[in-house]
């Protein structure tokens, strides 16, 4: 008997959470919400018209400033390429766990942001890239200003200037030219 009852609970459990399942994913399907990347344009700015330029070119001949040469275990550095790429500044976290950018999300992000989240550039394409500060040791002591140009971008699309890294699929581009001017 108690088999039994076990059985028919499974049963009804299980079709309950089918019917919450499809009301779910109908209702969503109705409607942009945070579900769905696209759900807000940009603050500002256009893929044609960026509406700020971070960042300072790189040189191909030289990817990496001397500080993250010196950085690195015995000056070897992986793999970077110069670019300069057009996209949306987003909270790169806020995107991947729940889909969440442009100028809704702008204030959010921007807190998330300032607290220590990751950064990213969402480009045309779909392609999200990591931005971080290229300069190694004044990234780990503090003394760049990337974050806060980046903050203050928040939800605009924009041009980054930088090197391009790319470890076992994770891309990020390394924004050289924050380093804070000595008082």
């Amino acid at each position: 008997m108690a088999r039994t009852t076990n059985w028919r609970i499974r049963v009804v459990n299980t079709a309950l959470a089918a019917v919450l399942l499809i009301g779910v994913s109908l209702a969503a399907a109705k409607s942009k919400g945070i579900l769905f990347p696209d759900w807000s344009g940009p603050t500002a700015g256009t893929y044609d018209k960026p509406a700020a330029e971070l960042g300072k070119k790189v040189t191909k001949g030289r990817p990496w400033s001397v500080e993250t040469v010196a950085g690195a275990i015995l000056g070897k550095t992986l793999p970077g390429k110069p670019v300069s790429m057009v996209g949306e500044i987003i909270d790169y976290s806020c995107y991947l766990q729940v889909g969440k950018h442009g100028d809704k999300h702008r204030g959010c992000g921007q807190k998330c942001a300032a607290v220590g989240q990751p950064i990213g550039l969402l480009a045309k394409n779909g392609a999200l890239y990591m931005l971080i500060d290229e300069e190694h040791n004044s990234r780990r002591d503090g003394l760049t200003t990337f974050r806060k140009q980046a903050i203050d971008n928040m939800a605009k699309i924009v041009r980054v200037n930088g090197t391009y890294s790319e470890v076992q699929g994770q891309k990020a581009i390394y924004v050289q030219g924050s380093v804070k001017k000595k008082k």
